[in-house]
């Protein structure tokens, strides 16, 4: 894995820092190995630290809503979200709900429908997780969606995300938001190397690219509507 702000990746030979590198096992291709990092590394967190679930099944049963459940963290975070003691409701397009489903998901809304628009659980459950992947939904949103102490985890907060997150600790407010910042550990990608490698957790790869045309790979990546993983290979 790469540190954001030096990148390099994209390349047919790439350094990378020990840290942050772990071997790759023959039951993981290198295509889904390269799939993993950011994307799975980011769900896992989020999951395990942020909303504090126990991917071992154990643990107090807790309803959680993953927004764009079919992107490449959305589908991560749906399949690590269904090892824990959970019950999961998730958001996508409704070309994806049989896909979502397949994951694991228990409820899946089309986010285009009024009760997707609303992220309104079909059977009435409180969250007490959001596993935020997309953006342009307001806190007034999620607010009545959440139980006492629910709190949504934003994967990719904005200035509206940081100023909610403000105002709900300086009110002592028991429902938050939390804003998410990815830090990268070895252990964190051994954890979900480990997942995949015992077929736990599954890459969806929506296309492959070939590194001379990786312009199409990053056009279809910023048009936001990729089911999964978008791969760039030599």
């Amino acid at each position: 894995m790469f540190y954001h702000f030096t990148g390099g990746g994209l390349a047919e030979y790439a350094v990378a820092k020990e840290s942050l590198t772990v071997p790759r096992p023959p039951e993981i291709s290198a295509a889904e190995g390269a799939g993993l990092p950011v994307a799975s590394l980011t769900a896992h967190l989020a999951l395990t630290q942020s909303a504090g679930i126990k991917l071992d099944g154990s643990g107090p049963r807790k309803n959680v809503l993953i927004t764009a459940a079919s992107g490449g963290v959305g589908h991560y975070a749906v399949q690590l979200a269904k090892l824990g003691n959970t019950h999961v409701t998730a958001t996508c397009g409704a070309r994806n709900v049989d896909f979502v489903k397949n994951l694991g998901a228990d409820e899946v809304i089309d986010y285009k429908t009024p009760e997707g628009e609303a992220l309104k659980s079909p059977s009435g459950q409180k969250y007490d997780a959001v596993i935020h992947c997309t953006t342009g939904i307001p806190w007034s949103v999620f607010e009545p969606n959440l139980t006492e102490t629910g709190k949504v985890i934003d994967l990719t907060p904005g200035p509206s995300a940081m100023w909610t997150f403000a105002i709900k600790k300086l009110t002592f407010s028991k429902k938050q938001l939390v804003p998410f910042l990815l830090i990268p550990k070895k252990e964190g990608l051994d954890a979900v190397v480990k997942l995949a490698k015992e077929g736990k957790l599954k890459t969806a790869i929506d296309s492959k690219h070939p590194l001379s045309r990786a312009d199409e790979a990053w056009t279809k990546c910023i048009d936001g509507h990729a089911t999964g993983k978008i791969i760039v290979e030599p």
